[in-house]
């Protein structure tokens, strides 16, 4: 069984969550804040009610008269959210940019330095299919050179 201070604890906290702040000036020119808005006298919501609270109201309106329109509530931290999103988006398509521009020119020194080797004339073994070394002849070697200048054509200008 729960004990009523408690009980009355929790109730008196969920309050303060489905509650509106609402600002205006007065006739003075002093800015209020409240939980009730003013009798009179323009009035804007600084907040409204939480989500929970919303779909409660939409609910309501939904079970109503046909006739009847819902508010519309909006989130005033929306603009911000979109805005950060943005942000975000933006930082992670410049981090991708970024990590694909080093990788093209690793890509491309590897190349540069395979097409040196090759040029310079000295011995080039590779690993055949068998996991035996085999030593390139002239045919292979020039077809090597003329892939790699055309990958360099493509990639690295």
């Amino acid at each position: 069984m729960i004990r009523p201070a408690a009980l009355m604890l929790a109730l008196m906290l969920t309050l303060p969550a489905t509650a509106q702040i609402y600002s205006w000036t007065d006739k003075e020119g002093r800015v209020h804040y409240a939980d009730l808005p003013p009798p009179t006298g323009e009035v804007k919501v600084l907040r409204g009610p939480t989500r929970a609270a919303t779909a409660a109201a939409e609910d309501e309106a939904s079970d109503g008269e046909e006739g009847q329109t819902a508010v519309e509530i909006v989130d005033p931290q929306t603009p911000f959210r979109e805005r950060r999103t943005a942000e975000a988006n933006a930082a992670a398509k410049a981090t991708a940019d970024e990590a694909k521009e080093i990788e093209r020119q690793r890509f491309c020194t590897q190349a540069r330095s395979q097409l040196v080797a090759l040029q310079s004339g000295q011995r080039i073994a590779r690993m055949n299919a068998d996991g035996e070394r085999e030593f390139l002849d002239d045919a292979a070697r020039s077809e090597e050179i003329a892939r790699l200048e055309q990958q360099i054509g493509q990639n690295c200008n």
